[in-house]
């Protein structure tokens, strides 16, 4: 069974302020079944967005990048992504160090 996206999102959230990593909820999405993507903006002009993904020969969910560059070129990929998605989920990290927490455990 999959985790509600709205539970999901605020405990991403809360694991980041645990981490002193400011982040906030750019566009809320279905409370249910919403996807979620994570906006990275390093701060420097630049920025990364993640999507998760499903691995169809492991089950697993891994995230991948979307886009990555200039942060007004990745703004405009997420646009797209919610021009297609009205339930879609984004947040946006703003991390110089480029930590997302992604990668831990439980957030896949």
């Amino acid at each position: 069974m999959r985790l509600a996206s709205g539970v999901w999102v605020s405990a991403y959230l809360t694991r980041l302020r645990l981490a002193d990593i400011p982040a906030f909820v750019v566009a809320r999405g279905d409370e249910t079944a919403g996807a979620v993507l994570v906006k990275l903006n390093t701060l420097d002009g630049n920025a990364k967005a993640f999507q998760r993904s499903f691995d169809m020969m492991t089950g697993e969910r891994t995230w991948m990048v979307l886009a990555e560059g200039i942060e007004q070129d990745v703004d405009v990929s997420v646009a797209k992504q919610r021009s297609f998605d009205s339930d879609l989920w984004v947040i946006e990290v703003e991390d110089r160090q480029g930590r997302t927490l992604l990668d831990e455990d439980g957030l896949s």
